[in-house]
């Protein structure tokens, strides 16, 4: 296998990984609230935004020379006030999806094991110390375990579409729930965010620049039928009785699959917030990867102090507040990249103003909503 090929390969499966988390446990349940339909509309719009501005955020990185994190670009482009609002969003974000993925595979380990949630915070505490040991290896780590974990995630969606397709009821699919409309925003919004691989897949496509938007697509198409095919399966055979952490009552393989891709996504978020501290704000390595690695544990035991977050809270807040103002940034920094770059891309994005401001302005209602409404 020729080596661009090989880290065309490793770059899709950091994007794919990425994207492919925590929603699976989420999004099944805001689709039997809302309605299959409904929430598969949102997968499919969403999917699109977010694509587009990946490929935004794509060619704002390969026109900038050096490695930066999401906070570097911003700063670059946008000032030291915007990078402040990125640290904000890029901290918050990603410790709210290792905050939730700790939850996910404390309750899959525990109901596997005990065939109930009762013993969820301690191997929540295990699975986070054992990312943190994980965490260590860096980017190595990172490319070694994304494909083997996205394999595995593969084959168990396809072992799911073959097994249980024959006991989806079309009827369960029907339902609409005009109360629940807005619900899946947030929780599809936090599934499919997946800017912090964009600069890991830079740094993993060095001197093969040439595949960037290859993955970009790959990533992209991979992750919308992967999440539209498994809430078609879960909600087709549940229905609205489908859990809040969708894969605990459907056998050992959905609970696998749920924690597979968990384990795909935390690598992935954790390592591009490790690099975040390091290389924009110059902490040590070390304590890089201390903020990255064991804050979140604390940050779990937390949180699981009160019933205020629940798992698809967190998925919820993680999304429309994190991703919200991530994509703002994102979109306010095409322009300037376009004028102020150092490097010629390797592609190109057209990116007219009136697209630019009816993403912000939707993104900006997004943030206000799940503050004050």
């Amino acid at each position: 296998m020729k080596k661009g090929f090989k880290k065309y390969l490793s770059a899709s499966s950091i994007l794919i990984g990425s994207c492919i988390g925590a929603g699976v446990l989420g999004i099944p349940f805001v689709a039997s609230q809302a309605g299959f339909f409904t929430a598969l509309i949102y997968i499919v719009l969403i999917g699109a935004i977010i694509f587009l501005v990946n490929l935004y955020l794509g060619e704002i990185v390969l026109r900038t020379k050096g490695d930066h994190q999401l906070i570097g670009y911003v700063q670059k482009y946008l000032g030291n006030r915007a990078r402040h609002v990125m640290e904000f969003a890029v901290i918050f974000g990603i410790y709210a999806a290792l905050i939730a993925y700790m939850v996910g595979v404390g309750k899959s380990l525990s109901f596997v094991i005990f065939g109930n949630e009762s013993y969820y915070l301690l191997f929540g505490i295990l699975f986070g110390f054992f990312m943190a040991f994980l965490l260590k290896g860096g980017l190595k780590s990172l490319k070694k375990f994304e494909k083997i974990g996205v394999m595995i995630i593969m084959s168990l969606l396809l072992l799911i579409i073959v097994v249980f397709l024959p006991s989806v009821e079309f009827v369960n699919l029907l339902g609409f729930n005009s109360a629940n409309i807005l619900l899946p925003f947030g929780v599809v919004l936090f599934a499919l965010m997946s800017f912090q691989a964009i600069p890991e897949i830079k740094m993993v496509l060095k001197r093969n620049e040439k595949y960037f938007k290859k993955v970009m697509i790959t990533g992209t198409i991979v992750s919308v039928l992967f999440y539209a095919l498994f809430t078609f399966i879960v909600v087709g055979m549940k229905g609205a009785n489908t859990p809040n952490i969708a894969t605990l009552t459907l056998g050992p393989v959905f609970v696998f699959l749920g924690i597979f891709t968990m384990f795909t996504s935390y690598l992935s978020g954790g390592n591009a917030l490790r690099e975040s501290f390091q290389f924009d704000e110059r902490f040590s390595k070390n304590k890089s990867w201390f903020l990255a690695s064991l804050i979140p544990i604390g940050l779990f035991l937390l949180t699981q102090l009160t019933d205020f977050f629940s798992f698809t809270r967190i998925l919820s807040l993680g999304g429309v507040v994190s991703g919200g103002i991530m994509i703002i940034l994102i979109l306010l920094m095409v322009k300037k990249a376009k004028k102020h770059c150092n490097r010629k891309p390797e592609y190109v994005v057209s990116a007219k103003w009136w697209v630019l401001i009816i993403l912000i302005l939707l993104f900006v209602f997004g943030v206000v909503r799940e503050f004050f409404i």
